[in-house]
């Protein structure tokens, strides 16, 4: 089969020579296979993969197809209405290129595109599908991958990510496109002049900074103090450098010192080579300068600057990088406390975080009598939320994030956003530094209050079809085959978010989980640690979640490390089975 779809574009009219020439060089079967055994899928996160000739490879063609079948969805879906679809793109190579196509099919099909004249950060798109009224957006971007690696993003008419009933609608489309013949074009002249293309850039620029810098909640204490906060700023070679900077200027922050060698858009990631700000590599630059600037912070935001990793300075002058769920549980606390203060808190208030995310944030929540509300892994799940909460009236959401460094606060983005998260970051510090304690002291005090929770995350990569299928294997026996203990601890809880069911082990009780169905594992043992492991669903790896509750830092570190012993253990049986 994939022999076939190998020939088929040796042999189509409809393929460039450069694109034949790269396939006719493969020497390795199994190279052509992998590259023709299935076309790139297309997700709840639409596509991403690898940049090179081939169905499941990312290119011109297989941007062309997606496209298409996106084309003849809306289309179809909104019969005679002026449909327009908004598209942003990263600093990833090819990203302008893919961009440009994919705003072309769809001027080919008769659909306005509004196109962003440059580089602008993923949540920009969001707020530009909302700003333009726009019925889908799309943003090229392979997020924190590699650079060999780049995406596409579709997002709906809401500005949030497609979930799971509309990308399944937007697929049978795209499954319709089978043949490249099919995929409409047209000339960027002919675009413009047909009044089809639009480029958009200072206008919603402005429109989008004014409602981030209209978030902040201190504004006085912002006014008045801002110059007195020294930050390290990395945009790793991504689109945040100018909307971040921007933003942190305008609300008076005047010592940002941005990290030089990492300052312009590169999607070669010369400095990074995995531009992930999980990665505390990526701050080596950063931390460097710090000796001699001294900052009360360092952040960095990724190559499409929706996710933001933080490191602080302690007590004693030394810096600590923060994980994902401890940035959003100071945020959780800070953006309530603040609005305990001021007597904000709205009615119906909601946090919304995903099911992988840490638990400490729920406890914070409580405390502050507000509603905490879990969802599954993606920040999507949290868009799709705030679009009910629009809809019913019966929640006002205030905040959401997720353990893999992305935050939103306020409604008319629909993702996570790091330009927004860096504006509250500054002012999070910008208050604890009145007050003389640093971020790391306020993440001491939440901890001594509310336990010290610890969580960490374990990647296996699996690649190829081989790997595919020994994730299958692995999950397979996690579901059915696993005994319900880990080391000597009894696992107390098991949810099935696939066949959406959450058992009781010890009353043998079952309740349905209200949730999409997804391949995704809990496990709740009986000292509140707890495990989640799902495939990963935009790289070839099988994520494992872990988190435990110690009774003080060191005593967390030791449990985190001795608990992955015993999962690995457990993944080392599943591979055996």
């Amino acid at each position: 089969m994939y022999r076939e779809k190998y020939e088929q574009w040796l042999n189509s009219e409809f393929i460039d020579e450069d694109t034949k020439k790269e396939l006719r060089n493969i020497k390795d079967e199994q190279e052509i296979e992998d590259r023709f055994y299935k076309d790139l899928e297309f997700g709840t996160g639409g596509l991403r993969g690898v940049m090179a000739a081939g169905t499941n490879r990312m290119n011109i063609y297989t941007i062309g197809k997606t496209t298409q079948g996106l084309s003849d969805y809306l289309l179809n879906k909104y019969k005679n209405a002026d449909i327009s679809v908004s598209i942003g793109y990263d600093s990833r190579i090819m990203s302008k290129e893919f961009a440009e196509r994919a705003a072309l099919n769809l001027c080919a099909n008769g659909i306005k595109v509004n196109l962003f004249e440059s580089l602008r950060p993923t949540p920009m798109l969001s707020y530009a599908v909302r700003y333009f009224k726009s019925k889908a957006g799309i943003v090229i971007t392979a997020s924190h991958n590699p650079k060999q690696y780049n995406g596409y993003k579709v997002y709906g008419e809401d500005g949030g990510q497609v979930t799971d009933t509309l990308a399944k609608e937007i697929l049978y489309s795209i499954e319709n496109v089978d043949d490249i013949s099919k995929i409409k074009n047209m000339s960027r002249s002919g675009a413009e002049n047909k009044k089809l293309l639009n480029i958009v850039g200072e206008e919603v620029d402005r429109s989008y900074l004014e409602k981030v810098k209209g978030l902040g909640i201190r504004k006085e204490l912002v006014k008045s103090k801002a110059k007195e906060l020294n930050i390290i700023y990395t945009p790793i070679h991504g689109s945040g450098n100018v909307p971040v900077r921007r933003a942190l200027s305008e609300l008076g922050y005047e010592n940002v010192f941005v990290v030089k060698e990492q300052e312009k858009p590169d999607g070669n990631f010369p400095t990074a080579p995995y531009p992930n700000p999980e990665d505390p590599k990526v701050f080596e630059i950063a931390l460097d300068m710090a000796k001699k600037i001294k900052p009360d912070i360092i952040f960095g935001t990724d190559p499409d600057c929706d996710r933001i990793g933080v490191i602080v300075k302690n007590s004693n002058g030394e810096y600590k990088i923060l994980t994902g769920n401890q940035t959003g549980i100071l945020l959780t606390n800070y953006i309530l406390s603040s609005l305990k203060e001021f007597n904000s808190i709205p009615e119906n208030g909601a946090i919304v975080k995903t099911i992988v995310t840490t638990e400490a944030a729920s406890k914070i929540a409580e405390d502050y009598g507000v509603e905490i509300i879990d969802v599954l892994t993606g920040f999507k799940y949290i868009g799709e939320k705030i679009k009910e909460f629009k809809k019913s009236g019966d929640k006002n959401f205030i905040f959401g994030f997720e353990e893999s460094y992305g935050y939103l606060a306020g409604d008319f983005v629909r993702d996570k956003d790091a330009v927004i998260a860096s504006t509250l970051i500054c002012e999070m510090s910008l208050y604890y530094k009145s007050k003389g304690m640093s971020l790391y002291d306020a993440l001491i005090a939440l901890y001594d209050k509310y336990g010290y929770y610890r969580e960490k995350l374990v990647s296996v990569e699996l690649k190829g079809k081989e790997g595919h299928e020994k994730i299958e294997k692995i999950m397979q026996y996690l579901r059915h085959s696993m005994k319900n203990i880990v080391g000597s601890v009894k696992i107390v809880k098991k949810m099935d978010y696939k066949l959406s069911v959450e058992k009781d082990l010890v009353s043998i009780k079952e309740i349905p989980i209200n949730l999409p169905k997804s391949n995704v594992l809990k496990f709740i043992l009986e000292d509140k640690s707890c495990f989640v492991v799902r495939p990963s669903g935009t790289e070839p790896k099988i994520k494992i979640y872990l988190s435990v509750i110690g009774n003080t830092l060191d005593d967390s570190k030791n449990r985190i490390e001795n608990f992955q012993k015993k999962i690995d253990n457990i993944f080392d049986d599943a591979r055996e089975s």
